[in-house]
């Protein structure tokens, strides 16, 4: 396993939309490992997305287990997510490793119901709100080629300069 580095804003890299998994394979699990380490590497982090790393396939990792208020799923591996329901809408701060230095208001569903595979290739289902919900949004947005930078509420004051270090969306 590895330690892998992220691309930082204003990287035109981030920019490339990601292609679906076709197949899982070996390279693709020690790709996962290899993502996986690098997450967990920055403390507090609820998620991380393929492109962040220079790798542009829909393969997504999300964990809010740490913030015992919010409900979540536990750590999840998710590979060609997709958003196939949303509801409500709900303002939130977020923050982003390929953003370390601010942080903005955006904009996202306050529910959704996502569909996915697991690292086994079998077909996931979640129903998701709240904060766990705002992460995925986050993360599938890099898959996109989208950061939190392109859904500010307002150009105005919207973004914030971090005064700690990165965490979280």
């Amino acid at each position: 396993m590895a330690l892998l580095s992220i691309l930082v804003y204003p990287d035109e890299k981030l920019k490339r939309v990601s292609l679906p998994v076709k197949e899982l394979s070996e390279d693709i699990n020690s790709f996962i490992a290899d993502l996986e380490e690098t997450f967990r590497s920055f403390p507090g982090c609820v998620g991380i997305a393929a492109p962040q790393v220079g790798r542009f396939e829909r393969i997504v990792m999300v964990d809010i287990s740490h913030k015992p208020k919010h409900v979540n799923h536990g750590f999840l591996v998710l590979i060609n997510p997709e958003i196939t329901f949303c509801e409500g809408s709900s303002l939130g701060r977020e923050g982003c490793l390929s953003v370390p230095d601010y942080t903005g208001k955006v904009e996202r569903a306050k529910s959704i119901t996502l569909k996915a595979l697991n690292q086994m290739g079998e077909k996931l289902e979640f129903q998701m709100s709240g904060y766990e919900a705002r992460a995925v949004q986050h993360e599938i947005d890099h898959l996109d080629g989208k950061l939190f930078l392109d859904r500010l509420v307002s150009r105005r004051n919207a973004l914030s300069k971090r005064i700690e270090t990165p965490a979280s969306p």
